[in-house]
């Protein structure tokens, strides 16, 4: 992914250079006409043009309250497909780009434009006082892509139980990112959800965009975050709530062929549930969040994959992982999945599985229900998760 925020400030000092600083002040700005009488805020303007949307903002509700007008402003103006204009917010370029980024990882929905801007500043106040924003999709060309966009998210949501419970909303849609979009750095609109969800070839912002836009449009919460992974590279995820508590997902690294995940295995049907729901003490392993929104605890692991699949062992027992690998291979599975709970119970599982003995039985019984004298068994551990996986 291409983190917006560098861009951002990339772009604002080109802005700068195309347009140089003018001597324009305030007033010389043309000022917005709203559409109704004795419209007072851009909140009314936007009720006022029935544009207000149904989305829970979380940006929004994290910015200070000097933002919220310009938010709301930018976010009037770009649903209403005004992609150049005047700005009357009295702001400076850092608060421009704080309240625009919040606008666009709020509301997945706005597909037709990039996350890049030309902006011109006036040299008297230092205010930005008029913004020209990338182009995505043409305006004329917007209505046909949003009725194809909101098919294929339906087409998702139509696959899901109406007595889902929210985890098993959520779950779905991680699964269903996750089979249907292949992860191509050179895809087309791939900071937009058209490229996932239309194209099904993206990067990390589509993925998480796609995701949040499925959710949201289920009516429950989901939004996006940005930052960094820790050995380099700008990164793009998301945060859930479920009852009051939130947690993290990945759909990207979810994709264990993204993540590099199968070390020479066919992933299959595979997935990686590592990063659905997860804590911020598993995530942040691995991933450093942006100082763009403030962000909640995220602690609760009530919803991890494993526990809730029997697949969690918070201690090494020797009998334990024996029964649970004999098991997997009389009912025919292709893989058994285990997670320890700690780096001590980690450490004595891969010793006895792959320098002891635990995988000899297993493996017998294999070759004879096979007829066949040898067997080769691949694997994948994850140090960060506690995590191996046997692949028979």
């Amino acid at each position: 992914m291409h983190f917006d925020k560098k861009r951002f400030a990339a772009l604002f000092m080109l802005g700068m250079v195309v347009f140089m600083l003018t001597g324009c002040g305030v007033a010389e700005r043309v000022k917005y006409e709203f559409s109704g009488a004795g419209v007072e805020s851009w909140d009314n303007a936007a009720l006022e043009s029935g544009i207000m949307t149904n989305v829970e903002e979380y940006y929004y509700n994290h910015l200070p309250e000097s933002l919220r007008e310009t938010y709301r402003e930018m976010y009037v103006h770009i649903m209403k497909n005004e992609d150049s204009g005047n700005l009357l917010s009295k702001i400076g370029a850092e608060d421009f780009w704080r309240a625009y980024y919040a606008v666009l990882a709020d509301h997945p929905e706005i597909f037709w434009i990039g996350s890049s801007a030309q902006v011109q500043q006036s040299g008297l106040t230092g205010d930005i006082v008029s913004y020209d924003l990338e182009v995505a999709v043409p305006v004329e060309a917007r209505a046909s892509m949003r009725e194809k966009l909101e098919a294929a998210a339906d087409e998702c949501i139509s696959q899901i139980s109406p007595e889902a419970t929210t985890y098993q909303k959520i779950k779905f849609v991680y699964e269903y990112i996750i089979d249907t979009v292949e992860y191509n750095a050179g895809s087309a609109d791939s900071q937009n959800i058209q490229s996932a969800l239309l194209y099904h070839s993206s990067v990390c912002a589509g993925y998480s965009k796609a995701f949040q836009y499925i959710l949201n449009r289920m009516g429950l919460f989901c939004t996006y975050i940005t930052g960094q992974i820790r050995d380099g590279g700008d990164h793009g995820w998301n945060m859930v709530r479920i009852d009051d508590l939130y947690y993290y997902v990945d759909v990207t690294w979810g994709d264990p062929v993204f993540a590099n995940q199968m070390d020479n295995v066919d992933a299959g049907s595979w997935k990686n549930y590592n990063y659905l729901c997860c804590t911020e003490y598993d995530l942040f392993k691995t991933h450093v969040p942006g100082d763009a929104v403030e962000l909640p605890a995220c602690t609760s692991d009530a919803y991890n994959y494993y526990k809730l699949n029997g697949c969690y062992y918070e201690y090494y027992d020797y009998d334990t992982i024996y029964n649970v690998l004999m098991n997997s291979v009389w009912n025919g599975e292709a893989s058994v999945v285990m997670k320890f709970g700690s780096q001590e119970a980690y450490d004595a599982a891969q010793y006895e599985l792959f320098q002891g003995s635990l995988l000899d039985d297993p493996g017998q019984y294999l070759m004879e229900i096979n007829g066949v004298s040898s067997w080769n068994y691949r694997y994948h551990t994850d140090d960060n998760f506690y995590l191996i996986t046997i692949y028979w």
